[in-house]
C-alpha cells in the first residue's frame, strides 16, 4: 500500500465571498499516494447474494416511504438520509457525505481566501467543539479557547445536528455578526460570544529572534499547515541559521493541522533516516513506513511546544520530534490519529462523495495518538488566568455579593497586576479595592463595582495580554530548558 498526495483533514469555520461558512471549509484530506480506483460498492466475493437481499430490504424501505409517506419527499433526500445513517452508525467524527452542491462550496472554498470566524471545530460526544481558534482570527480575539463546546448559533440550538449541518448554522458574509452560546469546561454556566466575521490571517509561519543565556535563538511558530507553509518553515529557518541560531524552538500551539505534505516537507529537515518519520496502518493492520534522506540531526537543540489545540498534522510533527529525543514543552495535545479519504460516488450529474476514514497514522515507534493526544516530555500550563471563563454581568457585581461570575473577575484581575487575594467569588473590601484601581488605569467611572462595561474592559486585557505573549509561560519554559 503506498499514498500519493497524503492530508490530514482540518474543520476549519470559514466562509467565501458569496457566504457559505460550513465544515468543508479548510476540508484536508489524507489520499492516496499512488492511485487507487474505489469501486463503489465494496463488494466481497462470496457475498453477493447475501448483500442482493440485504439491498433488497433498503430498497424496500426505501419505496415504502416514497409511495406512502403522509408528506411529500424528496428522493435525494431518502438517499442523502440513508447514506448518512450509515456513517453515523461508524460513531467517527471525521467520516461524513458531501452532495454535489456542498462539495462544489468546498472546492470553491479551498480556491479562494478564508473569511470567517476562524477556528476549526470537531464533533466530540455530540457537541460541536473548538479545536484551536487560529492565530489573529476573529475567534482569538473573541476569547474562544480549545475544548470551548457551540451549543447555539444565533439562538438556534446545534443539538441533534452532524458537524455539517452544524456548521452550515454559522453562514455569512465578511462583515455580518454571528452569536454563539459557548460552554466552557468547568463553567455552570454557558455564555455568549458575539463575533464578526473577517478575512482569516493566510500566513502561517512567524519568527523570532531572541537571545537566550547569551545564545542565538530562533523561535518559529507556524499556525496551520497550508500549501505555502513549507515552503515559508524552510525560508525562514535558513535566515535563522544564516544568523547563526544555537537554538531553535517550534511554536504549534492552537495549530489545527493541515496539508500532509507540508509538515512530511519540514520533518525531512529534522528526523534522520534511521527511524520512520510516520507510519500508516490499514484495517487489517498492514502499516507503510516513511523516512527522510536525512543522515543527522541539527547541531543545536530543539524543543517544541504544544497545547490542546495543536491537533494533525501538529501531533505528527511533535510525535515524531519527541521520539527522536527532542523536548516537548505545553499540555497534552488534542488526538487526532486517522487518515481520511474522499471517494465520489453516484452518477456524474449527481456526483456526491464519501470522506472516510480508511487508515491510522502512527508514531515513528508505532504509537497511534488518537483521542489521546502527544503528551509533553515538560509539563507546563499557561497561568490560571488565561482558562479564565468570561465575566457574565446580568446584573452589576459589588461589595459582599457572592457569584461564580466574580471569582472568574478575581482570576482574571490578579492575573493582570491587581490582586484581588482570593477567587472564591466573595466579593469583599480588597477585591473592591484592585476593581477600583483597575477602573482607575482604564479611564472607567470609578466605583468597585463591575458592570458590563468593566467586564469587557477587564478581559479585553486580559487577551492583550494573552496574545502579547507577555507571561507566556509554556514559551518561557522552552526557552529556560533549551540549553540544559
Amino acid at each position: 500500500m503506498t499514498f500519493k498526495k497524503r492530508e490530514l483533514i482540518i474543520f476549519i469555520l470559514v466562509t467565501f465571498a458569496v457566504g457559505f461558512l460550513g465544515a468543508f471549509a479548510g476540508l484536508k484530506l489524507l489520499q492516496p499516494k499512488v492511485s487507487q480506483q474505489v469501486e463503489i460498492p465494496f463488494v466481497k466475493e462470496g457475498n453477493s447474494s447475501e448483500l442482493d437481499e440485504d439491498m433488497q430490504t433498503i430498497k424496500q424501505a426505501y419505496e415504502l416511504i416514497e409511495q406512502h409517506y403522509v408528506e411529500g419527499v424528496e428522493e435525494n433526500q431518502l438517499l442523502e438520509g440513508a447514506i448518512q445513517g450509515m456513517l453515523e452508525t461508524l460513531d467517527d467524527p471525521y467520516s461524513s457525505f458531501m452532495n454535489t452542491e456542498a462539495m462544489e462550496r468546498f472546492n470553491e472554498q479551498i480556491q479562494s481566501s478564508f473569511q470567517g470566524i476562524g477556528a476549526e471545530v470537531s464533533m466530540v460526544e455530540g457537541k460541536v467543539t473548538i479545536v484551536a481558534p487560529i492565530k489573529d482570527s476573529p475567534a482569538e480575539k473573541a476569547g474562544l479557547r480549545p475544548n470551548d463546546q457551540i451549543l447555539k448559533v444565533d439562538d438556534e440550538e446545534l443539538e441533534g445536528l452532524n458537524l455539517n449541518e452544524a456548521v452550515e448554522k454559522i453562514r455569512g458574509e465578511k462583515g455580518s455578526e454571528v452569536v454563539l452560546l459557548v460552554q466552557r469546561k468547568g463553567s455552570s454556566k454557558p455564555f455568549e460570544v458575539e463575533i464578526v466575521r473577517e478575512d482569516i490571517p493566510i500566513e502561517t509561519v512567524h519568527k523570532e529572534l531572541e537571545t537566550v543565556d547569551g545564545k542565538k535563538t530562533g523561535i518559529i511558530e507556524i499556525s496551520s499547515f497550508s500549501e505555502t507553509t513549507a515552503n515559508e518553515f524552510e525560508e525562514i529557518l535558513l535566515s535563522l541559521e544564516e544568523d547563526g541560531i544555537e537554538g531553535l524552538v517550534i511554536d504549534v500551539r492552537g495549530n489545527p493541522g493541515g496539508l500532509l505534505d507540508s509538515i512530511e516537507e519540514i520533518l525531512h529537515s529534522f528526523v534522520p533516516d534511521d527511524i520512520p518519520y510516520l507510519q500508516i496502518e490499514d484495517g487489517e493492520g498492514k502499516k507503510d513506513k516513511f523516512y527522510t534522506n536525512l543522515k543527522e540531526k541539527k547541531p543545536y537543540p530543539i524543543s517544541v511546544v504544544i497545547d490542546e489545540g495543536s491537533a494533525s498534522a501538529s501531533e505528527i510533527l511533535a510525535a515524531a520530534m519527541k521520539e527522536i529525543g527532542y523536548d516537548i514543552v505545553g499540555t497534552t495535545s488534542f488526538g487526532k490519529g486517522t487518515v481520511q479519504q474522499a471517494v465520489p460516488i453516484g452518477n456524474k450529474k449527481e456526483e456526491s462523495t464519501i470522506k472516510l476514514t480508511f487508515y491510522k497514522w502512527l508514531s515513528p515507534k508505532g504509537n497511534w495518538i488518537n483521542e489521546v493526544g502527544v503528551e509533553p516530555t515538560i509539563e507546563q500550563k499557561q497561568p490560571e488566568f488565561f482558562y479564565a471563563n468570561p465575566i457574565q454581568v446580568e446584573k452589576t457585581l459589588k461589595l459582599d455579593n457572592t457569584d461564580e461570575q466574580i471569582k472568574n473577575a478575581q482570576i482574571m484581575l490578579s492575573g493582570i497586576g491587581y490582586d484581588t487575594k482570593r477567587d472564591d467569588g466573595y466579593f469583599d473590601k480588597k477585591t473592591k479595592q484592585a476593581v477600583m484601581e483597575f477602573q482607575k488605569d482604564h479611564d472607567l467611572t470609578v466605583n468597585g463595582e463591575i458592570n458590563e462595561e468593566t467586564a469587557y474592559a477587564i478581559e479585553s486585557k486580559v487577551i492583550e495580554i494573552i496574545r502579547s505573549k507577555e507571561q507566556d509561560l509554556q514559551l518561557q519554559k522552552a526557552l529556560e530548558e533549551l540549553y540544559k
